[in-house]
């Protein structure tokens, strides 16, 4: 059998609030991460990342510098190539648990990468370039893009999740879904010093 040609989608924000943020894996190598989880005999051609830019905040004021620290390390990787959509922060009034009354928050939503992973998702399966896609992601949200790409082009899913449970919707078009595993991410950092066209730069001292 012919090796499978392999491309993976990455749904940023589902990965890092599922599987990153409380842990010590942030400086992920996503090309050693991906070759160490899927099987060694099929190629991943191209991996997709799709994020978006952290605005300043008063309360973490240097989030939005790690995240370019990261962005940085991830255009060393050849095969990854990365989208943005956009974080959208309002203020809303929310009912208390208590039933007592209501009060005002600061909620940020991320907008349009679930739109973007489901337009490069198809928009390849339809220029034939890969046979299996793998979606980083449990967001129900991209059901109708996985039936399309497994019923209607005949291409295989995977699904690599990183919430504690699995969507029955997203796995009922996978030819496989696994979860992420705390090893492999231990086993595929970044080293803490990475060199590029414009010099040399470092892991976000917080993350070591």
């Amino acid at each position: 059998m012919d090796p499978l040609r392999r491309y993976i989608y990455v749904d940023g924000f589902n990965f890092y609030y599922g599987k990153l943020k409380n842990s010590s894996y942030k400086w992920l190598d996503l090309e050693t991460f991906f070759t160490k989880s899927l099987k060694p005999n099929n190629q991943i051609l191209k991996i997709k990342y799709f994020t978006a830019r952290i605005d300043q905040n008063p309360r973490n004021p240097q989030a939005h510098n790690r995240q370019d620290i990261y962005l940085r390390a991830l255009k060393t990787l050849p095969i990854v190539e990365v989208y943005f959509g956009k974080f959208l922060t309002q203020t809303v009034r929310l009912p208390l648990a208590n039933g007592t009354g209501k009060v005002e928050v600061r909620k940020t939503e991320e907008k349009r990468s679930d739109v973007n992973i489901a337009v490069q998702m198809l928009k390849d399966g339809f220029k034939d370039l890969y046979d299996l896609a793998v979606l980083v992601s449990n967001d129900s949200d991209l059901t109708d893009a996985l039936e399309v790409v497994s019923t209607d082009l005949g291409k295989k899913v995977g699904i690599l999740n990183p919430q504690k449970n699995q969507s029955k919707e997203l796995a009922n078009h996978a030819f496989f879904s696994h979860k992420i595993q705390d090893r492999l991410l231990r086993e595929s950092q970044f080293p803490e010093t990475l060199r590029d066209s414009v010099g040399e730069f470092h892991m976000p001292v917080v993350w070591r």
